[in-house]
């Protein structure tokens, strides 16, 4: 018998940090479009991270360079590289993780979504 109520998930690649949504009412399996570099990150948080310096939220509670500190955490503000105080290591990786999306899955029309028919 098939579930009637799915809740839905989140599931992100560690390689490419592509977010592929699964579930929720219609049982819907989706990834957004890769998003410009200056678009895709948020700033990280956290009390252990210095204020002088913006770092890029990452995943697993890290940034995207790979600090971890406790209550870390993605804030409202973007991440962005072309500012001055933006930090180095997390723009070398945003960088690599760009150059790893497929060309075609970038741009607004580039979204795959499949949703299970009830």
């Amino acid at each position: 018998m098939l579930p009637t109520v799915w809740e839905g998930e989140i599931w992100s690649c560690s390689w490419c940090h592509a977010a592929t949504h699964v579930g929720g009412e219609r049982f819907e399996v989706s990834r957004p479009p890769c998003l410009p570099v200056e678009m895709r990150w948020e700033r990280a948080v956290a009390d252990g991270l210095p204020a002088d310096v913006s770092h890029a939220f990452g995943i697993s509670d890290r940034t995207l360079y790979g600090i971890q500190e406790a209550g870390i955490s993605p804030s409202d503000c973007r991440w962005l590289p072309e500012r001055e105080n933006a930090c180095g290591a997390c723009r070398e990786v945003a960088v690599v993780i760009d150059d790893r999306w497929l060309q075609a899955m970038r741009g607004e029309d580039a979204r795959v979504s499949v949703a299970r028919r009830l």
